[in-house]
C-alpha cells in the first residue's frame, strides 16, 4: 500500500470512537471528541469538517472551557496531525493557551514486516538481555511499576498511564506489556494495544535506557510485539515515533504517513 492509502486507513479506522474505547467519559462536540482518561483529557477527530477562522476559534474556546469548568483534569491534549486543515490550526491553539510538544512521526506498515523471528542480543556487562511479556499474577504490579518507572525516566512529563490503569489493561487483555530486562532491571519496555474493530494495533511507550541503546533491544521488543499482533489477526502496526525510534521502524519497512503534534493545555 502507498503512504496515502495507509494514511486513509489510519484516518478512517483510528480517528474515530475506536480511539476513545478506554475513556471514562466522551463528549461529542461538532467534529470533535472530548475524552477524559485517567491520565488527563484528550481531543481528537477525523477532520475538522472545513471549520476555520472565527468558527475554529470558538470551537477551541468551547473545548478549553469544557475541560476547565466541567472536568477536574489537570491538563488535556489536542492531538493534531500534520495533514489537518486549516494550516493555521497550531497558531490558533497556541493563541488559546495550548503549548506544542515535540513533533512525532506517524508510522504504519504491515505487522509481518516487523515480526522478525529472532533478533540476536549480545549479553551486556551486567548480564544477558531477556525479552518477555508481563503476565498477570502476583508479580505483575512489580513488573509494571519497574517498566513505568523506566519509561518515565526516559520520557518524563508525568502523563503516561498510571499503575492502576496499566494493571486494568493487563487484566482485561486490552493491552500487552513487554519488557527487556538485564538482571532485575528493566532496560526497555513498551505495550501492544490492538484496536477492536479495526485492522490496527498500536505499539506505544517504546523506551530504552540511554546506556543500553544501540544493542538491538528496542528492535527485539518491537519484533516480539509484532509477532504477538499477528497471532491476534492484526494486519497493521502504527506508532507515533520519536527521532530515536523512527529509523528502526523505517528499516523494517514501515512508512511515514503524517506527523502528529500534541498541543497541551494545563490549569
Amino acid at each position: 500500500m502507498t503512504p496515502d492509502e495507509l494514511r486513509a486507513a489510519y484516518d478512517d479506522q483510528l480517528r474515530t470512537d475506536a480511539e476513545m474505547a478506554r475513556a471514562a467519559e466522551v463528549v461529542r462536540e461538532g467534529p470533535l471528541l472530548w475524552a477524559v482518561f485517567d491520565h488527563g483529557g484528550f481531543v481528537s477527530y477525523r477532520d475538522l469538517g472545513g471549520i476555520e477562522g472565527d468558527a475554529l476559534d470558538e470551537l477551541i474556546d468551547r473545548t478549553v472551557r469544557h475541560f476547565r469548568d466541567e472536568t477536574d483534569v489537570e491538563s488535556f491534549e489536542w492531538k493534531s496531525r500534520g495533514h489537518d486543515l486549516p494550516a493555521d490550526l497550531g497558531e490558533r491553539l497556541e493563541a488559546h493557551g495550548l503549548v506544542a510538544e515535540p513533533v512525532e512521526t506517524v508510522m504504519i506498515g504491515e505487522a509481518s514486516l516487523l515480526a522478525v523471528v529472532d533478533v540476536p542480543l549480545e549479553p551486556t556487562a551486567e548480564g544477558p538481555v531477556v525479552v518477555r511479556r508481563i503476565v498477570g499474577g502476583d508479580a505483575a504490579a512489580d513488573d509494571l511499576s519497574r517498566m513505568l518507572a523506566a519509561q518515565e525516566s526516559v520520557f518524563g512529563g508525568g502523563r503516561g498511564p498510571s499503575l492502576a490503569s496499566a494493571l486494568a489493561e493487563l487484566e482485561s487483555g486490552a493491552s500487552e506489556f513487554w519488557i527487556a530486562e538485564v538482571g532485575d532491571r528493566v532496560v526497555c519496555g513498551g505495550r501492544l494495544t490492538p484496536v477492536e474493530g479495526t485492522d490496527f494495533a498500536g505499539i506505544w511507550g517504546g523506551s530504552t535506557l540511554p546506556e543500553f541503546r544501540g544493542r538491538g533491544i528496542y528492535r527485539a521488543l518491537v519484533a516480539a510485539r509484532a509477532r504477538s499482533a499477528m497471532q491476534r489477526g492484526v494486519r497493521f502496526i502504527h506508532s507515533d515515533c520519536t527521532d530515536m525510534s523512527r529509523p528502526i521502524l523505517e528499516r523494517s519497512g514501515l512508512r511515514r504517513v503524517t506527523t502528529t503534534t500534541p498541543y497541551v493545555w494545563t490549569r
